[in-house]
């Protein structure tokens, strides 16, 4: 097979792996291939980089597991899971950042997404409106043992995935410092709703493995909480690194051994 077109990889090159960690930043992807490889003895190594997908290879009990950046939003994020399946990987786990809707939600927690309200666009390439993005019930599992493998204190819950960072998440700080009307008060409702936080992958991510018949997770860390400060470096470090130590520690739960 040849390599598929944006992620510059083949099946030879990503050496029989069927775990993938999805982060949004490329700079994230070589952070988690080297927590994996110090917590389970492995060696981590890049195998491609192309526009905003940057795919590394990590040892985790013996298996070779995969992290391939994804980008900001659905668009990019369908286009690493579609290419990335194609290539024979079966379970697909994101790992980002998050702004919490409830008050009881900490900087430094981490959510566990059961399900995601679908506010973006590409998901409805894959499946209408009607059918749920929700996430597969063992990788669920395997991320809050995870969580408390490592100490940190985790959510699970809906999560609100938005394809727009400032209007979807209704927040004043954008150019125009405008919400439009018909978003106006979502925050207020889908916190009436226990909506847990939002963030900007889960639903496309989630509706298309629950379709394809593929596993698909999500676990971000909370870095604010929407539409309140900016946000510090501080909690974005702490977040980031609480997301990324709970899923390292799911993988030993998902490669059964």
């Amino acid at each position: 097979m040849a390599k598929v077109y944006h992620l510059d990889l083949d099946k030879k090159s990503i050496r029989g792996a069927r775990i993938v960690l999805l982060p949004g930043d490329p700079e994230r992807s070589g952070l988690i291939a080297d927590e994996i490889a110090k917590v389970y003895g492995g060696r981590a190594e890049r195998l491609a980089s192309k526009r905003e997908f940057f795919t590394h290879v990590a040892r985790c009990d013996g298996l070779n597991v995969l992290v391939t950046s994804t980008g900001i939003g659905g668009p990019s994020a369908s286009i690493a899971v579609d290419e990335l399946a194609r290539l024979g990987v079966r379970t697909f786990i994101r790992v980002g950042t998050t702004g919490a809707i409830q008050k009881d939600i900490k900087a430094g927690d981490v959510v566990i997404t059961t399900g995601a309200v679908r506010l973006d666009g590409a998901s409805t390439h894959y499946a209408p409106l009607e059918y749920p993005a929700v996430a597969d019930f063992t990788v669920v599992n395997a991320l809050i043992a995870g969580a408390r493998k490592a100490g940190i204190k985790w959510h699970a819950g809906v999560t609100a995935s938005s394809d727009t960072f400032y209007p979807g998440e209704e927040r004043g700080d954008s150019f125009r410092n405008y919400v439009i009307k018909r978003l106006q008060g979502s925050a207020a409702e889908w916190r009436n709703l226990h909506v847990l936080n939002y963030e900007m992958e889960s639903a496309t991510i989630l509706t298309m493995t629950a379709s394809m018949g593929l596993m698909g997770g999500c676990i971000t860390g909370v870095v604010n909480r929407a539409g309140g400060r900016a946000i510090s470096e501080k909690n974005l470090r702490l977040g980031e690194r609480n997301a990324v130590m709970a899923a390292v520690r799911a993988l030993g739960d998902l490669t059964g051994r």
